[in-house]
């Protein structure tokens, strides 16, 4: 009996031993990260410090020490609660690349030291029809994305912050070799664009016009010529004429001047819009060829939305909208955007110009995205 007692004493000591190992070994899987961040506190007012805790690493998440975080629109209008819905605060950013720090034990596709980069989601069931496809993105379920979702803790947020614990399978692998600054928007503005794009199979000779030419709308250029396409430019100035035609546009057309608008139905197999803003639909549509497609990628506020004639879309013109692109697209994307030497035109800027870039991003006087240096938060 004494034995036997002994026996199960040891046991549990050795269990005990054993568990403690792993913990020292393993700090990260039962201790929260601290995190640095700015976030907006409420609809009105600026982007300010702030500081709170992530999960702790799991077995399936890799921890990333954020080195670059772009700006994209989208934050703006989140932020400003111009969709509505903002649970605050608020930590925007879905533009996200950094350096591995921890991994869980289920991790095989990063270790520490590899460059990972986050984009626009975080999570989503895995089960549903979309989720099998790879487009995660239109989960029945909803997709869990990099700020401002529901979660087990409170909401998501995202990458204007040190760091961030995402499960491997929602992160993308970078080379170590690549200007990471310039990635970092690839994670939303890339694969937004590259997605309709691939969609519609654009192809050498196809006339593809590009409606706003910001942060979007000059990665869309850019992969519209890599595949060939002969593209236009629609924009409402004439300072970033140059660089579009710097880029291989064959035109570019600002749409206050109505000698340039003229002349220009039933020209384009595809139309991409990018504007961020109400805008007049119906003049974009009888730019279209017969079967021509219009893609909406820009989300104006809710009390800017625009509307649509339905004789707009007649000679079977079609219009959708896309919603950026599943795991498995972004990584063909930044794979792409990588071999063809395609990257944005940044603005390198510290954190806390945040709120200037902001209302510079609002006044159209960035050329054409901002990426915090999250080095300046630590």
């Amino acid at each position: 009996m004494r034995k036997l007692a002994l026996h199960i004493l040891l046991s549990f000591i050795f269990v005990f031993f054993c568990n403690y190992l792993q913990a020292q070994t393993n700090p990260s899987h039962n201790e929260r990260i601290h995190t640095k961040a700015y976030a907006g506190m409420d609809a009105k007012s600026d982007l300010v410090p702030y500081e709170f805790e992530r999960r702790a690493v799991g077995d399936n998440d890799i921890l990333i020490d954020i080195l670059y975080s772009g700006i994209c629109h989208s934050d703006i209008h989140t932020v400003k609660g111009d969709w509505g819905g903002t649970p605050y605060p608020c930590v925007p950013g879905h533009e996200i690349v950094g350096r591995v720090t921890k991994a869980g034990k289920n991790v095989h596709k990063f270790k520490v030291g590899d460059i990972a980069g986050v984009g626009c989601m975080v999570n989503s069931c895995g089960e549903c029809e979309y989720c099998k496809a790879g487009e995660e993105q239109f989960c029945t379920k909803g997709a869990t994305y990099t700020y401002g979702s529901s979660e087990d803790e409170g909401y998501t947020k995202g990458g204007y912050s040190t760091n961030i614990v995402v499960k491997e399978s929602f992160a993308i692998t970078v080379p170590n070799n690549v200007p990471l600054d310039k990635v970092a928007p690839l994670l939303c503005a890339g694969v937004t664009t590259y997605s309709p794009l691939r969609y519609n199979h654009v192809k050498k000779g196809d006339k593809v016009a590009v409606a706003g030419f910001g942060g979007l709308g000059h990665m869309a250029v850019q992969y519209a010529i890599s595949m060939g396409a002969e593209v236009t430019v629609f924009d409402i100035t004439d300072d970033k004429r140059q660089a579009a035609l710097d880029m291989g546009a064959v035109k570019y057309v600002n749409t206050k001047n109505e000698g340039e608008m003229k002349g220009l139905n039933n020209s384009f197999n595809l139309l991409i819009s990018t504007i961020p803003f109400a805008f007049k639909v119906e003049p974009y549509m009888a730019m279209l060829k017969v079967d021509g497609t219009m893609v909406l990628l820009g989300v104006p506020p809710i009390d800017q939305t625009p509307t649509l004639s339905t004789y707009a879309l007649w000679s079977r013109r079609k219009i959708y909208h896309s919603l950026i692109g599943g795991i498995r697209e972004t990584q063909e994307m930044l794979d792409y955007s990588v071999k063809n030497n395609i990257y944005p035109k940044v603005v390198v800027i510290p954190i806390q110009k945040i709120n200037e870039a902001y209302k510079n991003v609002l006044d159209g006087k960035v050329q054409f995205r901002y990426v915090i240096d999250m080095a300046s938060l630590k």
